[in-house]
């Protein structure tokens, strides 16, 4: 569809000629003054508003006052005549994109036309992903209910708003990142930039350098200047990854940061005063490295301020089902296919599995059934070998009392519960994370009513 653009002007030679001008490119309408460029941008909001300044009644800063106000701020254009600069400037100041003196250029409106809304498109389109990032890492957006993985959400809400020094601790593939993430969108300086090293994926010789920058002429082969990662970060949070990994001098410079707040390149002694937030994580066991010499204890005492650590997916079986969901489906639409469905026997070995990658290693999963059983049901043979090679050593314990492992029914009753719990008492939902009918659903819930969930929410 054409953009629409809005002219208004009491003089009727100069708005049918914008008109003409424009409307080969343009969907046009005119207005002869404000009140009727009020009613035409309430009936058909405008991408563009070009309006004169000295109207009859209203002016055009009354225009474009209320063009602003509309909840797609169109792209405003002043003309004014010899004299009124002063008043142009001041409705760019107010938010007008730009002004020109009468009488205007056709060629110049066009050019100006084309930019301002090129550059509206491009706003909205940041606004659109910065919308997204947000929604992605919002604590609300978590996948899971289990109790384990909860308590750490409520930490992070906790002390997101704070400027405490934050250390993830956990296992690889828990999801250190994606929470230090959520820390930095949940905080006052989720405006500023987020930037994340991986310490273990540097090597140590340039790792100082990368994170505080150098001078030129520092070192051979510093032809120029070079801002670090800290200095990067400022004003928003950074994200240091494997922090266990740096070597000792590193670790005396990010000691020093913590103590002053400010870094010095390589090749200078001038300090550099920054304003950040520090998150770090690592799956390395700091106090036995302090104890064994490898890690400075002032530095893990000035880090650990607020430590967080996040639970394994073997110690949150509740969030399978509803992360092999998440996962097929977002894997599915990745690649325009129809998600997988599980049998129950299937979903019964994946929830079992022990997942020693955890997080990292189901979404893996996932991508490769995604791809390889696309829009079909996988069946217990259709799983690697891993999966179900230890389902007798790994299956849920039995009560007590009982004697054996537990059978398939029981197997199955414990699978439900997992299901409803993770669909939050959705039955159509549970059924999905199951690979059955809803039907079948209601079936299992009259052979264990103990199981039903009750009326389902709204």
């Amino acid at each position: 569809m054409k953009p629409t653009v809005l002219i208004v002007d009491d003089e009727k030679n100069i708005r049918e000629g914008l008109r003409a001008a424009l409307e080969d490119r343009y969907e046009t309408f005119v207005a002869k003054d404000a009140a009727e460029a009020a009613r035409l941008m309430q009936d058909v909001p405008p991408d563009a508003v070009l309006t004169d300044l000295r109207m009859a009644g209203e002016d055009g800063m009354a225009v474009i006052d209320r063009a602003l106000k509309l909840p797609n701020q169109p792209v405003c254009i002043m003309m004014t005549a010899y004299g009124d600069v002063d008043t142009a400037v001041k409705a760019m100041s107010l938010g007008a994109y730009w002004f020109f003196q009468k009488p205007v250029d056709l060629r110049q409106v066009e050019l100006v036309l084309e930019r301002g809304l090129k550059a509206r498109v491009a706003e909205k389109e940041v606004v659109t992903l910065k919308t997204r990032l947000d929604r992605k890492f919002a604590l609300g957006e978590v996948i899971g209910s289990s109790a384990a993985l909860q308590r750490s959400v409520e930490q992070v809400r906790s002390v997101a708003p704070s400027n405490a020094t934050i250390l993830l601790l956990g296992e690889t593939g828990t999801g250190k990142e994606l929470f230090a993430q959520m820390v930095h969108q949940a905080s006052q300086r989720s405006k500023g930039p987020f930037m994340a090293v991986h310490c273990a994926a540097i090597p140590a010789n340039l790792l100082e350098s990368e994170l505080f920058g150098h001078e030129k002429g520092a070192f051979t082969g510093a032809n120029e200047r070079r801002v670090g990662r800290f200095e990067s970060a400022d004003g928003g949070t950074l994200f240091l990854d494997e922090i266990g990994e740096i070597d000792a001098t590193t670790q005396v410079k990010l000691l020093r940061f913590l103590e002053t707040r400010s870094v010095e390149r390589l090749g200078s002694h001038r300090p550099i005063p920054l304003d950040l937030r520090l998150v770090c994580a690592t799956n390395r066991d700091l106090p036995q490295m302090v104890k064994d010499g490898k890690f400075r204890e002032d530095l893990f005492y000035r880090l650990s301020v607020v430590p967080l650590c996040l639970p394994p997916l073997r110690e949150r079986t509740d969030d399978i089902p509803l992360l092999l969901a998440h996962y097929f489906e977002r894997f599915a639409k990745e690649n325009g296919s129809a998600a997988p469905k599980l049998t129950p026997e299937a979903l019964a070995h994946l929830v079992r599995y022990s997942w020693p990658g955890n997080i990292r290693e189901l979404r893996n999963t996932c991508e490769n059934l995604a791809v390889l059983r696309a829009g079909r049901t996988v069946g217990q043979a259709d799983l690697d070998p891993r999966f179900t090679a230890t389902a007798t050593a790994t299956v849920l314990a039995p009560a007590a009392g009982a004697a054996g492992n537990l059978d398939r029914t029981q197997n199955e009753k414990q699978l439900l519960k997992q299901a409803l719990t993770a669909a939050a008492g959705n039955r159509t939902r549970a059924a999905e994370l199951m690979g059955i009918s809803r039907r079948t659903l209601h079936r299992k819930l009259l052979q264990w009513p103990e199981l039903d969930p009750g009326p389902e929410p709204a």
